[in-house]
């Protein structure tokens, strides 16, 4: 295995395989999800280091399935969300945006390292940290959308507070990534 790939990405996978990697990671996000600290509109967890990690290691189709996944376990009632919520609801409230970009997030992090940014730990730091900050603009439109925030109070309740985390939740997903890779070649 080179470092051009995702690091459990490939193509000669049983389906069955590419299914329990795809649950499994769908529970890795539900769980990080009820690490938060509570803030309103929106709460921080770790959720997207979750996703930066499955984008980076299942690729951009199974990271994006796995995200999926959990959004419709959500959905279906299954108390996946931040603080054990559950619901169709969540998806239409003030984090709905977020939520929602999850599998775009896990799309956009798999392609980055399908397509070499998954080399070294300053370039897989930066294939997590782009498609994190690019996040910010799905969740704070919507925030804006369905609130009575204007732009800039959705940005200072949606953003602001969230740009050092996510910097050191990028930092953190590469740093386990590269050390999977470390791993892998012994």
């Amino acid at each position: 295995m080179t470092n051009d790939t995702p690091l459990l990405q490939g193509r000669d996978r049983a389906m069955w395989q590419s299914l329990f990697l795809v649950f499994g990671a769908s529970v890795l996000v539900a769980l990080s999800a009820q690490v938060e600290v509570p803030m309103l509109p929106v709460p921080m967890s770790l959720q997207t280091l979750a996703v930066s990690v499955v984008g980076l290691t299942l690729g951009s189709r199974l990271g994006a399935a796995a995200l999926a996944a959990y959004l419709a376990q959500g959905a279906m009632g299954l108390p996946v969300f931040s603080g054990g919520d559950a619901g169709a609801h969540h998806l239409l409230g003030p984090t709905g945006g977020f939520l929602l970009a999850y599998p775009a997030m896990a799309f956009l992090t798999g392609w980055l390292a399908e397509h070499g940014m998954a080399r070294g730990l300053g370039r897989t730091f930066v294939a997590a940290l782009l498609p994190a900050t690019a996040l910010f603009v799905p969740g704070v439109a919507w925030l804006w959308a369905v609130t009575p925030l204007d732009l800039g109070a959705a940005a200072m309740a949606g953003m602001v507070p969230f740009v050092f985390g996510d910097v050191v939740k990028s930092g953190l997903a590469a740093l386990v990534v590269a050390g999977g890779w470390s791993a892998s070649k012994r």
